[in-house]
């Protein structure tokens, strides 16, 4: 259930990250030894499972990554743990992990933008501030006094409708709350999340390392992620999600940035934009393959997930 949102079209060339000086220095002197010093169990990889939809990969969460000298401390045990992984964050400034929503808020804009471009999703979340009153008003008894109608009005369809309805019913009947979304372990609030209509666990994923900044959280499933532990370990195919979990391993208990890394990683891999010639002087491209269209959009997902500025209402 819910997996119909999974993807945002249209591929956009901002870059994969909030401001950098917002972010926590990478110093040692401020990373907590207990998370790096953390036991490692194995885990192994499942080669039957991927054909299977992709299993949300989650553990128990630490401290927030928005919390004092957290990335600090995940940088420091990133570059030990994984030398490979530490030329990558040598050459990036490091994350900021900070979102201006509580997370209903952020569950209803995740919904907003599903499967639009930017400035069309954009556009249909100011909307949607205006229609309540602005952002303080996005609240689950507004939502779900909104009809169907009215929210077509500002170019939500009747399918998103449903899904805004449906989480702000399990809101206003106590099954979820903002609270409980906060300090839930990973695995039940996962479970929680994919029970309402039109999040999936790729969503999730996304929603526990942008909007909770869980420290945690490796999204197998995430092609743009697959893509660059292929570059980042010189593999000869982009790894199945059911490999992930094994590759990976070292980077626990920081898995959401080194998933950061590698979309960064990848960022820095795409060519740069190269403005089309007066007259056409070879065939037309041929077009992109889905792999390529997949990564496109989830990395517009990813866009619109990290950036504070398009979080904000009436920007971008």
């Amino acid at each position: 259930m819910g997996e119909q949102e999974e993807q945002s079209l249209s591929p956009h060339p901002h870059p994969l990250s909030p401001s950098p000086s917002a972010a926590a220095p990478a110093t040692a002197a401020s990373a907590p030894a207990s998370r790096s010093s953390r036991s490692k169990k194995p885990h192994s990889s499942d080669p039957s499972s991927a054909s299977k939809k992709p299993r949300l990969t989650l553990s128990v969460p630490g401290r927030p990554l928005s919390a004092d000298g957290e990335v600090a401390a995940a940088i420091q045990h990133l570059r030990v743990a994984d030398p490979a992984l530490a030329t990558v964050i040598d050459a990036h400034d490091p994350p900021a992990f900070q979102c201006p929503h509580r997370p209903f808020h952020s569950l209803v804009r995740s919904i907003l933008y599903q499967q639009l471009a930017f400035k069309a999703a954009a556009s249909v979340y100011s909307r949607f501030l205006s229609l309540l009153g602005g952002e303080h008003n996005v609240l689950p008894e507004a939502v779900l006094g909104l009809p169907p109608q009215e929210l077509r009005q500002i170019g939500v369809s009747p399918r998103k409708a449903s899904y805004l309805h449906d989480l702000a019913r399990k809101y206003a009947s106590g099954i979820l709350s903002d609270a409980a979304v906060v300090n839930m372990d990973d695995r039940s609030l996962a479970a929680m999340l994919t029970m309402v209509k039109g999040i999936g666990a790729w969503s999730v994923h996304m929603f526990m390392i942008f909007s909770l900044a869980r420290p945690d959280v490796l999204p197998a499933a995430d092609l743009g992620v697959r893509k660059g532990v292929q570059h980042l370990y010189g593999l000869e195919a982009v790894p199945r999600p059911s490999q992930m979990e094994k590759l990976c391993e070292q980077w626990r208990p920081y898995r959401s940035v080194g998933a950061w890394y590698m979309w960064r990683l990848i960022e820095s891999k795409a060519p740069p934009p190269q403005l089309p010639p007066a007259i056409p002087v070879r065939p037309p491209a041929l077009p992109a393959t889905d792999d390529e269209l997949m990564l496109q959009q989830q990395q517009q997902s990813v866009i619109q997930m990290i950036d504070p500025l398009q979080m904000l209402p009436g920007m971008g």
